[in-house]
């Protein structure tokens, strides 16, 4: 899907915002898509990496059906090469391993969506790697998934092309989006830009598909205070009520060299968000230090209590404020 053929047995992808060009017998950027002969082929289509039920607020999505459980499925591959990459041993594999073979275990869409009712998962989430690479794989499931009323979600990176975002957005209930920081932080540290980031963020949105943002703050690369305004003044000029979760950074893959993000930093950046005009800024991977509750935004109420991943307290009220019956935005049951 989502490719042109051009002369000379060339094609140009157009799933994500990198628009490859790619020669017959060569891969695009994220080293799973490849020209045969002039035909571009998925190389991970229904091979599933990994899979797990986890919970919702794993993703982290705050304001979508909190306390469910989320089928959680990835290929290998990413269209990224983030260099603090969590899961850089599935994401960058076709990449760092392009002889090998593509691993995973055999699956289709039916089976993807049996296992989801089967464990009474409320939702497919497309995660762990960037979704946008195993489209194919992940439309189809999304589609099956719609039919049968279970939610589909996508945690990813933004990089999405206007033309595959309108595809799988009436099938997609949810994407948490990364918006990492400054055009200069794309480049150095992910090999990408963040322009088409801003855009895919303003496109779900207008396609109607709930969207948080999620930025991970890493001391001396994104955790200035022209950076996380800038991040914090566009979510706002996208929607107030779209959640920002400031995540902890720890030390991985390529990035060992630089410390775990202060707290005191996440505080900061929390506050900076809400003094800008967002109405719901979470701190995440620091559980038990309060950033992730939800409160009010008219009447400061505490609503919706958590650590970790585990709610301890819920007092919505058909997603509205239990004291003051001000609207929450979100998706909720």
């Amino acid at each position: 899907m989502l490719y042109e053929k051009l002369e000379d047995k060339k094609v140009r992808c157009f799933l994500c915002a990198h628009g490859c060009h790619i020669s017959d017998g060569k891969r695009g950027i994220c080293a799973v898509r490849e020209n045969i002969e002039g035909t571009l082929y998925s190389l991970v289509y229904g091979r599933v990496i990994s899979a797990n039920i986890d919970p919702i607020e794993k993703k982290p999505l705050f304001h979508f059906l909190p306390a469910s459980y989320s089928f959680s499925i990835a290929t290998v591959g990413c269209n990224f090469r983030c260099m603090h990459c969590q899961n850089y041993e599935i994401s960058q594999f076709p990449r760092e391993r392009p002889d090998a073979a593509i691993p995973g275990r055999e699956m289709k869409p039916e089976d993807v969506v049996n296992l989801a009712e089967q464990n009474n998962c409320a939702s497919i989430s497309y995660t762990y790697t960037e979704p946008t690479i195993f489209f194919e794989f992940a439309y189809d499931c999304a589609r099956l998934a719609h039919k049968k009323g279970i939610k589909n979600v996508f945690v990813s990176n933004g990089y999405t092309s206007p033309e595959a975002t309108r595809l799988i957005a009436p099938y997609l209930d949810g994407n948490n989006i990364d918006f990492k920081g400054s055009e200069k932080f794309y480049k150095e540290i992910c090999g990408a830009k963040a322009a088409p980031v801003r855009e895919t963020i303003r496109l779900m949105k207008e396609l109607g598909v709930w969207v948080e943002v999620t930025t991970l703050i890493i001391p001396g690369h994104n955790d200035s205070e022209e950076d996380l305004r800038n991040i914090a003044g566009f979510i706002k000029s996208v929607d107030p009520a779209m959640p920002w979760h400031v995540s902890q950074f720890y030390p991985t893959y390529k990035l060992t060299n630089v410390p775990r993000t202060p707290v005191q930093t996440l505080r900061w950046a929390r506050q900076m968000g809400l003094d800008t005009g967002l109405k719901y800024v979470y701190e995440g991977n620091v559980p038990g230090e309060g950033g992730e509750n939800t409160y009010c935004p008219n009447c400061r109420e505490l609503l919706i209590q958590r650590v970790g991943y585990s709610i301890g307290e819920n007092k919505l009220k058909n997603g509205r404020c239990f004291n003051c019956d001000s609207l929450i935005e979100g998706l909720w049951r």
